[in-house]
């Protein structure tokens, strides 16, 4: 009587062994799963302002003797000219609350690789990354003064071929920006006017340039600041 028992149980495991498989079998040929994965996939990530490809939502910013503006290798080349060379955002731009970050490389030249023209509010900065020189980093401008001349010039010195994380938050109550892990620029709006120089007024309401400089741009991303 003790080995049918242990017979009937044996079969038992065995039979739900059986159905857990073909179970399982059927739910791998669920096509509700794969479409549920493929649609997972083709999620993107919509605060991308460059695809990589092309300046889809972009314009070459018509500044006169500008160098050429291309996109090679996921990468906007800024080619160098006499003056700037930049590409301006023709979409829809926040006015505030938002943080900007992207990739900037100097190819050649010696002046600002990232100029990045930004609204705040009603008024329009610009964040100079290497200028005057190629080492002052700082707004421009602050009541007429440059980014080499206010309380926001920082030096810093900054190698050919190499990639510089860059970001830039902006609220109504402050603009600060980072190279890399580097605080940079920390600033409080107060009754300051803020402007941007006629050189890059047409990269308004935002844009990116260099100056007499061959510069690259990629991983360009916009979010919004929640508070």
């Amino acid at each position: 009587m003790t080995l049918f028992k242990e017979h009937i149980v044996g079969c038992s495991v065995l039979v739900i062994l059986i159905c857990l498989v073909i179970i399982s079998g059927c739910s791998d040929r669920n096509p509700f799963a794969k479409k549920e994965s493929a649609v997972i996939h083709e999620v993107r990530d919509t605060s991308l302002l460059f695809d990589g490809k092309s300046l889809d939502g972009w314009e070459i910013t018509n500044f006169g003797p500008q160098g050429p503006v291309y996109v090679s290798g996921g990468e906007i080349i800024l080619g160098m000219g006499e003056g700037c060379t930049g590409i301006t955002w023709k979409k829809a731009f926040p006015r505030t609350g938002y943080e900007v970050s992207l990739d900037a490389m100097r190819v050649a030249g010696n002046d600002f690789f990232c100029g990045m023209t930004f609204p705040v509010g009603k008024n329009p900065c610009t964040l100079i990354i290497g200028g005057w020189g190629g080492a002052t980093v700082g707004l421009s401008s602050i009541d007429g003064k440059d980014a080499s001349e206010n309380e926001t010039t920082t030096i810093r010195n900054f190698d050919k071929n190499r990639w510089y994380h860059i970001r830039l938050a902006v609220t109504d109550e402050f603009i600060k920006s980072w190279i890399d892990s580097d605080r940079v620029v920390n600033y409080i709006i107060n009754n300051k006017k803020l402007s941007i120089r006629p050189e890059v007024e047409l990269s308004r309401p935002f844009g990116i340039a260099s100056w007499n400089t061959t510069a690259a741009i990629r991983n360009i991303h916009l979010q919004r600041i929640v508070k």
